[in-house]
Formats: C-alpha cells, sequence, structure tokens
C-alpha cells in the first residue's frame, strides 16, 4: 500500500499552506502529494491525473475536505467511484473522519458514508455556486457605480492633434509619432478615428 495526498486551491495567488501542514503531519512524503492550483469545477487537472496514473489497489489517498477534491456534484461522485471501485484505492477526508473508506466495510457503512458524501458534494457545489453569483453581483454593483473592467484605454497626449496634423503632412514619421505618444500602432489609429470622428462633429 502506498499514502498519497491529494492538494488543490483554486488559483495560483492562493495558499496552500494549511492542507501541506495537515498532510505533513500524517507524515506523508513531499513526493508523494499531487498539488493542483486550478478550479474545482471539474477533473481536467494534471496533478489528479498523474494521481490516477500512479494509484494501485489498496492504495491510500488523504484529501484535507471533500471541496479540495472538487466542486461539482456529479463530478465528485463519479470520481469517487473511479477512485475506490474502478481503481480500488481507498480515500481518507482528513476533516470529516466518517470519508474513510477503510473503516466500516459492511452494508450499513457504506450506506453511511455514501451519505455523507453525497451531502458534502451538495454543500461543495452549492458554495461554488453562491461564490459565482456574489463575483457576478459584485461586478454588476462595480458597473453600476461606473467602475470599467479590462485593461484601461491609454489616451493620447494634449498635443495628439498637432502631431496628426505634421504626421498628415508627411513631416513626421509613423514611428516618431509613435514615440512621442507612447501609443502602439493599432491603437494610434483607433485614436486617430476617433479624432477624425470628434473633428467631423466640430469637437476640434
Amino acid at each position: 500500500m502506498t499514502i498519497y495526498g491529494y492538494v488543490r486551491v483554486s488559483s495560483a495567488d492562493q495558499n496552500e499552506d494549511r492542507q501541506m501542514l495537515a498532510m505533513g503531519e500524517l507524515k506523508i512524503p513531499p513526493a508523494r502529494i499531487f498539488i493542483d492550483k486550478m478550479s474545482g469545477k471539474n477533473f481536467d487537472r494534471p496533478q489528479y491525473q498523474a494521481l490516477l496514473r500512479r494509484l494501485r489497489p489498496n492504495d491510500l489517498i488523504y484529501i484535507k475536505s471533500i471541496d479540495r477534491l472538487g466542486r461539482d456534484y456529479d463530478e465528485i461522485q463519479s470520481q469517487w467511484r473511479v477512485l475506490t471501485k474502478e481503481r480500488g484505492a481507498d480515500i481518507a477526508v482528513i476533516d470529516m473522519p466518517l470519508l474513510d473508506t477503510r473503516l466500516n466495510k459492511d452494508l450499513m457503512g457504506t450506506f453511511i458514508a455514501d451519505l455523507v458524501l453525497q451531502i458534502l458534494s451538495f454543500v461543495a457545489q452549492s458554495e461554488r455556486e453562491s461564490i459565482r453569483q456574489r463575483q457576478a453581483e459584485g461586478i454588476a454593483a462595480a458597473r453600476a457605480r461606473g467602475v470599467r473592467f479590462g485593461r484601461p484605454i491609454k489616451r493620447p497626449p494634449d498635443n495628439f492633434a498637432r502631431l496628426v496634423r505634421e504626421w498628415e503632412r508627411g513631416q513626421l514619421a509613423l514611428g516618431k509619432i509613435l514615440t512621442r505618444t507612447g501609443l502602439k500602432e493599432a491603437t494610434f489609429y483607433n485614436r486617430l478615428r476617433e479624432h477624425r470622428a470628434a473633428k467631423r462633429k466640430g469637437n476640434f
């Protein structure tokens, strides 16, 4: 039997220290801890897939909590079956001792473990959906306040009109105007179109 640990955080800037501390307390060697830094919405994750390839019957996987395994109800149920039935491995959820497939393998024990798994999987997905809803509401509220998302628009300098006139007369090369304005070529032409449109409307 080989013991493994699986750790997941949702993004590269999140901290996995709490999960790694739990793995260290179980004396799991770092070489046998698989860490993914990506969303839990599905199981198409490099380190999880690498762990699957390593698993042999009777191996044991530790995870800190069920939402570290995943956050989609159906996917969690499916992968749990893959790990325990198809691969013949055991799983122990550190934060939920009832979810330890080494224990109570009789009918009642299996029923209780399956019930707990379904409840926790549902909670994990519900939390994911709540996070997504809060993000959407936050974005909508920010937009209502006038917050703009994405890259800030690069505005031309105050002397842009004069530089354009010199460029149009052939007195200033394109490279020079890009250097003086600090604009990329595509951005320059975008600002040029805006400038000409405003000029036609009499704003210049």
